[in-house]
């Protein structure tokens, strides 16, 4: 009589230094050409992303160099707090967004873009470049660092957490963009946030 009992689970193996920087370089990637979307069609979104394109529009800088730039107070912190591999992996992170991003423009023009496609489809792969980074043991700073603190000491999801912050980031918006670009703002931080909280939770992923 065959046994009813559920075979155990493989080990969860380490990734690869390799493997890591594979990811994060992906991520990165995934996360400049949101960023570009995101600015081309005039909208911003939560987190640093968020303050990155929000900055854009006032002074004469590409949000992912600003992206760098604000991220820098945190990279100290998050060594700190997550230990020195993550806040090395996290500053790996955004200077290859910051790399990415100023390279990006010379290999790809976008005329024309659909705001809601913009909305909808950049903060979506937006989302998965931060997923790819965090599951590989780095952050893309700020809010970012901070939800997954929480998320590992707390138990806290990281996409609420990060929603919640967004919020008050989007509300800063508000002298800036014009209410249907306020609302599709509003979308694109959602389109992050779900990618986050559907398939960022702990137990679920099984790699390191």
């Amino acid at each position: 009589m065959s046994s009813s009992i559920p075979s155990p689970l493989p080990a969860a193996r380490p990734h690869s230094l390799a493997e890591d920087g594979y990811a994060i370089a992906i991520g990165c990637a995934f996360i400049a050409m949101g960023l570009l979307l995101l600015k081309q069609a005039n909208l911003v979104t939560g987190g640093m992303a968020g303050i990155a394109l929000l900055l854009s529009y006032l002074v004469p800088a590409s949000p992912s160099t600003l992206f760098l730039l604000i991220n820098i107070p945190f990279f100290l912190f998050a060594g700190r707090a997550m230990g020195m591999a993550f806040g090395l992996k996290t500053l790996f992170a955004n200077v290859a967004i910051m790399g990415v991003g100023l390279l990006m423009p010379a290999a790809l023009a976008i005329a024309r873009v659909s705001p809601l496609f913009a909305a909808l489809f950049g903060g979506s792969i937006i989302g998965f470049g931060i997923l790819a980074i965090a599951r590989h043991g780095a952050g893309v700073g700020g809010v970012g660092v901070v939800a997954l603190i929480l998320q590992k000491a707390r138990g806290w999801n990281a996409g609420r957490t990060q929603m919640g912050c967004d919020i008050l980031i989007l509300l800063a918006s508000l002298p800036v963009l014009s209410p249907e670009r306020f609302g599709l703002s509003i979308l694109s931080a959602a389109a992050i946030n779900a990618v986050l909280i559907v398939n960022h939770r702990p137990g679920r992923y099984i790699g390191h």
